[in-house]
């Protein structure tokens, strides 16, 4: 079977709005190598957009998953429960980055995670309104849509989204936002268009994916704690991309000295299954009727072991010690090649959350053509990369966290050469 011929069948088959990046077709793949239908191999730095974390196949999450695949495969949690659930919930509570007492709800995908924490905040204060930031990505769904502040190619042709979503700037020091300028606008909103008593939550990255690994600053994150506190708003963080060693530690959120109220996490958490979980703060947790929350597949059994599976290798193999070396080279290595690529603007990250940002030298002006060219030579060259930004101009890079020292060092070389022609 050739690549050519499934790209035919796939254009005929299957609808033009599901995009795809690369023309080849994944045939198998181990930790940080995927191999084609054609028998070649690449250094795969985009692990399923973050979600392989612990690298393709883990041997324990292989092994977990095949022996609840010997026990059962569904009962639907909610008619039918299981330990499983129970303890992975109990596990997620002592883990996150919120003193007290945490009650923790699964789901299986993230815009669920992100759709069910606004429910559980509407629920918790009887309002309707929330409050999101520019570049932020929360899903594809209706409500993940109207939260997320991309509208190519995110938004375009699907409105009217639903009500009460509004938009705040997220601070980021090269587009010239600072973090006063940033809690500013926030004060300006409830001035303008709603009134902070009517909003239920605000939700935020700690450190934006799709808006280009823009870290939270210390001081913007501990604004918007003030305010939600001042208020009585639900303070959301979406760790769907940032959770499970990706920054140098579990959670993102454990780099900031304030504590959101919930928890929304997805990617990374079952190493390839589809879950997803919501985690806060007890009270706020409860505040949904019984069947207001789960789903069919909420908290599937095999997602459910291979999750368990996930938190006991982070720990035991280091991962997010891992993380921060791995990262630390990375940036390194980019800082290098800035002076033989005058169009890289920036290089920044957390852990190994880390992206590169390009500008045309020329024009000053941000440049996809730049981050694009990278990535297509990068990948004629069998290293995949993911571009990123609200101009397309980031390149981002989610190498598995378990990728053998060797083969990074080798996807380095490759890197420079990408940038240097």
């Amino acid at each position: 079977m050739k690549n050519l011929e499934l790209n035919q069948r796939r254009a005929l088959a299957t609808p033009r709005g599901v995009g795809v990046m690369c023309d080849f077709y994944a045939e198998r793949a181990e930790n940080a190598t995927l191999w084609d239908v054609e028998g070649r191999a690449y250094t795969d730095f985009a692990a399923g957009i973050a979600v392989l974390n612990t690298g393709h196949r883990h041997p324990r999450v292989m092994q977990a998953v095949s022996q609840q695949l010997e026990r059962f495969t569904h009962t639907a949690y909610q008619v039918v429960p299981y330990e499983s659930y129970v303890s992975l919930a109990e596990r997620i509570n002592a883990l996150v980055p919120i003193d007290g007492l945490n009650k923790t709800a699964l789901f299986t995908t993230g815009a669920e995670a992100v759709e069910n924490a606004v429910k559980i905040a509407r629920a918790h204060t009887g309002r309707p309104g929330v409050i999101a930031f520019s570049g932020a990505f929360h899903g594809r769904t209706m409500l993940g849509m109207a939260l997320t502040g991309k509208v190519v190619p995110y938004k375009v042709g699907f409105g009217p989204f639903p009500s009460d979503i509004y938009h705040a700037p997220f601070p980021s020091e090269l587009q010239g936002v600072s973090t006063a300028q940033a809690l500013q606008a926030l004060e300006a909103l409830f001035k303008t268009d709603i009134d902070p008593r009517r909003v239920a939550a605000i939700i935020i990255e700690p450190v934006q994916g799709e808006g280009g690994f823009q870290a939270a600053p210390a001081d913007f994150m501990q604004g918007l704690r003030a305010v939600c506190d001042q208020h009585g708003i639900v303070l959301i963080a979406d760790e769907i991309q940032t959770g499970f060693g990706r920054t140098g530690k579990l959670f993102a959120m454990a780099h900031y000295d304030v504590q959101p109220d919930l928890i929304t996490m997805a990617k990374s958490l079952a190493g390839g299954m589809p879950l997803s979980a919501v985690c806060g703060r007890a009270e706020i947790m409860d505040a949904a009727l019984p069947g207001g929350l789960g789903g069919t597949y909420a908290g599937n059994p095999l997602a459910v072991a291979a999750a368990h599976a996930v938190i006991d290798t982070i720990a035991e193999e280091g991962l997010c010690e891992r993380a921060s070396e791995l990262g630390t080279q990375l940036k390194q290595h980019l800082q290098a090649a800035r002076q033989h690529c005058p169009a890289i603007a920036d290089v920044r990250g957390l852990g190994s959350m880390v992206a590169a940002e390009f500008y045309d030298p020329a024009t000053g002006q941000p440049s996809a053509e730049h981050a694009k060219r990278v990535q297509q030579r990068a990948l004629a060259a069998g290293l995949l990369l993911l571009t990123c930004g609200s101009y397309g101009n980031v390149i981002r890079f989610l190498y598995p966290l378990t990728i053998p020292q060797a083969q990074f060092d080798a996807a380095l070389l490759v890197l420079t050469q990408a940038l240097a022609e």
